[in-house]
């Protein structure tokens, strides 16, 4: 049964865990739920706990809101026996850590990993990716690790777990608000010959009420010592300013 969670993000259940996803340094894993769809889901205990998913949300829905290609996200309900198959220790020890909310990515089949080289995007939507990174402070979209796939013929943005890296250290939050971003080796920089007309113009569409429609998604089970109140508050002041942190 398909349920909905704080307004519009869908809750579903988890009927089998398909596999984990090794790349990813928290140990996603392919999962199948009621829905008869299937997801990436990242789970509570990893050792990023809780605010990781936070911020997949917050992120996530933002960048939606925005117009960017981001996969559909989902509250995914998990009882530990489904993954009783599953012959991994390390695996087994992080679903029963992770029994209840967890959260799930639409499952992108048959996705490439973005290749710069390979796969030129268009300046506008270069440039509009680099501005929300920049205001979400993403410090995880480098040529490294870029944190992109490429699915029928298209860009999508995953994995913003590592966003609003202010909710790991509250006393120290007020001091970095305005903190500017770092993008030197922003995988999309090449691109982003816009980013003068398309940053400012994104910015523009970061309100304090599209902030508070994404942060009312987060589970209350995940918010741990950070109110709504508080990632409402950050992030509406670092959105009036953003020639604070526009690159």
């Amino acid at each position: 049964m398909v349920r909905r969670v704080g307004g519009v993000l869908r809750e579903v259940t988890a009927i089998r865990y398909v596999t984990p996803l090794r790349e990813g340094g928290s140990l996603p894993g392919v999962v199948e739920t009621d829905d008869l769809g299937t997801y990436v889901v990242k789970f509570r205990g990893a050792g990023q706990g809780p605010r990781a998913l936070v911020a997949e949300v917050i992120a996530g829905e933002l960048a939606r809101r925005l117009g960017l290609p981001m996969p559909e996200l989902a509250r995914v309900e998990l009882d530990p026996v489904v993954a009783r198959a599953e012959p991994d220790e390390e695996v087994q020890e992080l679903i029963k850590a992770s029994a209840g909310g967890n959260l799930g990515m639409d499952f992108l089949p048959g996705s490439l990993g973005y290749d710069p080289v390979a796969h030129p995007v268009d300046a506008a939507l270069a440039s509009r990716i680099i501005a929300f990174d920049a205001f979400v402070e993403n410090v995880d979209r480098s040529w490294r690790n870029p944190n992109l796939l490429i699915w029928h013929g298209r860009l999508w943005l995953i994995d913003h777990g590592a966003t609003l890296y202010f909710h790991h250290n509250w006393a120290r939050a007020e001091q970095v608000v305005h903190r500017p971003y770092r993008w030197d080796d922003h995988v999309l920089r090449p691109y982003a010959s816009g980013l003068a007309t398309e940053g400012p113009a994104l910015a523009a569409r970061i309100t304090p009420e599209l902030l508070a429609e994404v942060i009312d998604l987060v589970p209350q089970e995940w918010l741990e010592n950070g109110d709504r109140a508080a990632y409402l508050s950050h992030l509406s002041r670092r959105a009036e300013r953003p020639e604070a942190w526009l690159p």
